[in-house]
């Protein structure tokens, strides 16, 4: 967030800290009218004592739960299952992972017997045909004994 956007051009170049001791209406949006309503309400005249205000910092704190804009309960369920899978892929509570940057583990090709069927490829055929009633595609030529 730029703080020219939200501060009145005559308060700009003030750092934040210096904002907090400046009267409400350096506020963007703050007028002379609003300030005293504030102070009338709430007994604040700066900025710094609006934003310590229990009352503000609960209606940030549910603006936050709710998301940027209130968030559809769809995207907020898509958003969800991809944190999940991203932590799935790439899990942060794996320290080998975390320390050396391993994402990934795999066999070097030449340990690998790739004679045998490692995956069950093989089952999985069989049950998909028992299932189906028919030969799946590629297993048609495959017959029962033979190699």
């Amino acid at each position: 967030m730029n703080i020219t956007t939200i501060v009145n051009e005559a308060f700009h170049g003030k750092s934040p800290r210096e904002l907090m001791d400046c009267p409400l209406t350096a506020l963007s949006g703050v007028g002379e009218k609003e300030a005293k309503a504030l102070q009338d309400a709430f007994g604040v005249t700066t900025v710094g004592q609006l934003a310590r205000l229990e009352v503000v910092a609960n209606a940030v704190a549910l603006n936050m739960m709710a998301g940027a804009g209130g968030q559809p309960q769809g995207e907020a369920a898509k958003e969800t299952l991809l944190d999940e899978a991203v932590e799935m892929t790439f899990p942060a509570s794996d320290p080998i992972s975390v320390d050396s940057g391993i994402t990934r583990i795999e066999v070097a090709p030449d340990k690998v017997d790739a004679a045998r069927d490692h995956q069950g490829a093989d089952a999985i055929a069989a049950h998909n045909e028992e299932a189906l009633g028919k030969p799946c595609v590629g297993t048609e030529s495959k017959q029962p004994g033979s190699a």
